[in-house]
């Protein structure tokens, strides 16, 4: 009986990518997988086929002899069992490891699996405004592990060296035959990492790192926002016996500001301003959240929740070029604890005031409040 087309058991076309290859076969493997179909001897053949064909197609040398002469490039003295040389026994195991090792916690074929890498650090920095617009270099004391410096990572006391695992040889992995099928396995000696230690230090018991707290530099740049995070790499938990160590965020938050609001680049100010000042007109000085002093002239007649724009005068851009713009908002203050004369001449200002308007705001307001109650009495 003629063998089927490799391309056709796997449902992809000659010019088919690696990366399509695989995703073929991934889909045929899970589907004619002997876990999932058990005592289904027809799908038991088709997940052979489907397997010895990726075998030949995923190796380019093979894939090249199989375009030109077909399964006749596999024929003949020294082929092996099966196309290519595919044994059930061991090369599946190689491919279906190069497919799925990454959900099965494995790596690739024919390494031990690394020593973990050291975990993030998190740490939370609180800033003041006018740190988060200038900018800042700040110390920090983080605590947390690092490689132990009497074995510098190795886990052995100093002058040894760990020795490779007698169970799985320094693989990190152990293989047990089931049928065709074999099951490859996390070595429960070494726990994966393919080396014993027979003479831990003394310092970190093995572990290739100890506790300790580290101070380090912080560049805050200008411009933060609340939420910014910074990432230092390197600067969190060292790895297990040498391995590469994690990093470190910090996180920053912006402590609310007793004057300023701020809002993305740009500041919020509310200044109160004398009721003569606003009547009359003048000049108010403002404070800037870089420390300087901004004057604001206030024309004659300024309502009680006019804004001034001063351009420029806001947050700088992180990392960028520009600042945003500050806002003054007047608050129009009414006197208190006024003396007997001040009084007098608030009253001969009302009375004259009577004949001519002058409070354009509260008039328009009363006016359409006897509006409303003319439409009431209708």
């Amino acid at each position: 009986m003629a063998k089927a087309d490799y391309y056709e058991l796997l449902g992809a076309g000659r010019d088919a990518s690696d990366e399509d290859l695989k995703k073929a076969y991934r889909k045929l493997a899970m589907k004619y997988h002997p876990d999932r179909n058990p005592d289904d001897k027809e799908a038991e053949q088709k997940f052979k086929e489907v397997s010895e064909a990726y075998h030949v197609l995923s190796d380019k040398e093979k894939r090249a002899a199989y375009d030109r002469f077909g399964h006749a490039a596999f024929e003949g003295p020294g082929s092996g069992p099966g196309a290519g040389g595919f044994d059930f026994g061991t090369s599946f195991a190689d491919v279906f490891d190069d497919l799925f090792g990454e959900f099965m916690g494995g790596g690739r074929r024919g390494g031990r699996r690394q020593a973990p890498r050291g975990a993030d650090l998190r740490y939370n920095m609180e800033i003041s405004l006018e740190d988060a617009f200038s900018g800042k270099q700040a110390t920090i004391r983080v605590p947390g592990t690092v490689t132990c410096e009497a074995c510098n990572g190795s886990g052995a006391r100093a002058g040894t060296r760990p020795s490779a695992c007698g169970t799985c040889g320094g693989a990190g992995k152990v293989r047990a035959q089931q049928g065709f099928f074999t099951i490859e396995r996390t070595c429960p000696t070494c726990q994966g990492a393919g080396q014993v230690i027979a003479d831990p230090c003394p310092s970190c018991r093995g572990a290739g790192r100890v506790q300790k707290e580290k101070s380090l530099a912080v560049n805050i740049p200008a411009g933060v926002e609340d939420g910014t995070r910074i990432r230092l790499a390197g600067e969190g938990e060292a790895g297990a016996r040498g391995a590469a160590p994690g990093d470190l965020y910090i996180f920053l938050s912006v402590a609310p500001h007793h004057i300023f609001l701020r809002d993305a680049m740009h500041i919020h100010c509310r200044v109160p301003i004398p009721m003569t000042t606003a009547a009359l007109g003048g000049a108010v000085e403002v404070p800037t959240v870089g420390g300087s002093r901004a004057r604001v002239t206030v024309p004659a007649g300024t309502q009680s929740g006019h804004q001034f724009r001063l351009r420029g005068k806001g947050m700088p851009a992180l990392r960028g070029a520009g600042h945003g713009d500050m806002y003054i908002e007047v608050a129009v203050e009414t006197p208190v604890n006024l003396s007997k004369r001040q009084k007098e001449l608030l009253k001969q200002f009302d009375e004259q005031a009577g004949s001519r308007p002058t409070s354009p705001e509260s008039e328009g307001f009363f006016t359409k409040v006897k509006e409303l109650w003319e439409d009431l009495k209708d």
